[in-house]
């Protein structure tokens, strides 16, 4: 019996870009969408598409972790690719999931390739951005902390697929809504690091680890001016999160 694979796909007020990530992925078995009380025309473009749509309570959630469970377990097929609202799946990663599916031998869960968007450019870093998002469904469990990974019941490997075999990730915020997002997830990136020690080493190393990780190893520097505002606000964002510990246990110890 020939297997296949549910995409399910978290969202809120994800109207921007929910058409073309919809329109590349029609062909698979079936698309779930979760959605957190959109008030725009998200749940509108899903229920055009034939999505299963189905809602998960917003409530003073920043992220989407909290309904990744959700959605994943909403799905009817044992095989689950977990895309977000602005990602698109190119033809030539789903030919390669759905010959992969057909192995005898294969993993419960697979890093997919990535390769984002900044400033209308997609980023020409030496490595692709994985991402662990092709698992089974039965027993998988994804904490609801931001940016956390699932827990798979099983092995976990590297997808080793051909170079357009990837999710490309459309990230066209303006600088403002940039820097919006940023405050929100380093304030949900403090929940996991209050136990850290961070104190004056940890404001001044981490950034400047970012920096030249992101502008020299990872290559940032090949895209010029872009390159260069990338790399100086993934370090911003480091030191916001430390400096953010620190300030919440200042005020704890009052």
């Amino acid at each position: 019996m020939k297997q296949q694979i549910s995409v399910v796909i978290n969202t809120y007020n994800a109207e921007r870009h929910l058409k073309a990530c919809l329109e590349a992925v029609k062909s698979f078995d079936e698309i779930v969408v979760c959605d957190m009380e959109s008030t725009d025309h998200t749940v509108e473009i899903a229920n055009s598409y034939g999505c299963k749509v189905v809602t998960f309570p917003k409530a003073d959630h920043t992220c989407c972790e909290p309904a990744r469970n959700c959605a994943i377990q909403s799905a009817s097929n044992h095989w689950v690719l977990v895309v977000d609202a602005d990602e698109i799946v190119t033809p030539e990663l789903r030919e390669v999931l759905y010959l992969l599916i057909q192995q005898p031998d294969v993993a419960a869960g697979y890093f997919i390739p990535r390769q984002n968007m900044f400033m209308n450019m997609f980023v020409r870093d030496f490595h692709y951005d994985y991402q662990l998002r092709f698992l089974v469904r039965e027993g998988t469990d994804w904490p609801a902390t931001i940016h956390s990974l699932p827990k798979v019941p099983g092995k976990v490997e590297k997808l080793n697929a051909s170079k357009d075999a990837r999710l490309l990730h459309l990230m066209d915020e303006t600088m403002h809504e940039y820097i919006h997002k940023m405050n929100l997830y380093t304030d949900n990136e403090v929940e996991k690091k209050l136990g850290k020690r961070y104190g004056i080493g940890a404001l001044l190393w981490r950034p400047l680890w970012r920096f030249f990780k992101k502008y020299v190893m990872d290559g940032g520097y090949r895209m010029g001016t872009r390159g260069l505002i990338r790399a100086m606000l993934d370090a911003v964002y480091q030191f916001m999160i430390v400096a953010k510990v620190i300030e919440r246990k200042i005020r704890a110890a009052k």
